[in-house]
């Protein structure tokens, strides 16, 4: 083991491939070049882009997405701002297409309050258990006394 790290050519080399391996894992996102009319539309595009989901991602916006899908509705999205249509009507035209899944926060409607509600009623519900824990009075139990005989068998066994 000391003859391999006195080889500083060797330790170098384990640590290059240590960091192309590393480096060479990390994924880099997509880059679109649309031009836009002006700051605004853009700083749209941005905000639309990181509120839709893609459909084929489980968890990345469409503007983190590398997915031929993502490109295709980054693109729409590109032209539906152009057509003049509003953020809300960009939204409804997605959520038409591709259903709730696309939206990172969907409405609040009676098949997503497990999704809103849930995790709050999952930490009041664990406050409360705790609550009940440490308020709950340990049982004291009373102390009996030993009868003659067992008092007589106790003394013979601590003689021995």
């Amino acid at each position: 083991m000391l003859t391999l790290f006195k080889n500083s050519k060797v330790l170098f080399s384990v640590f290059m491939l240590l960091g192309a391996f590393l480096l060479g894992s990390a994924q880099a996102s997509p880059v679109d070049t649309y031009e836009f009319r002006d700051e605004v539309t853009e700083k749209r595009y941005q905000e639309l882009t990181k509120e839709l989901r893609c459909p084929k991602c489980q968890n990345q916006n469409l503007i983190d997405s590398n997915s031929p899908i993502a490109a295709d509705l980054r693109r729409q999205v590109y032209n539906l701002l152009h057509e003049g249509k509003s953020d809300m009507e960009i939204m409804n035209y997605m959520v038409d297409r591709y259903g709730e899944f696309v939206l990172y926060r969907p409405k609040v409607n009676n098949t997503t309050y497990i999704l809103w509600f849930g995790p709050a009623i999952l930490l009041l519900l664990g406050v409360g258990v705790i609550i009940y824990i440490l308020r709950r009075k340990p049982q004291v139990k009373e102390k009996q006394a030993l009868s003659a005989e067992q008092q007589d068998k106790l003394k013979q066994i601590l003689k021995d």
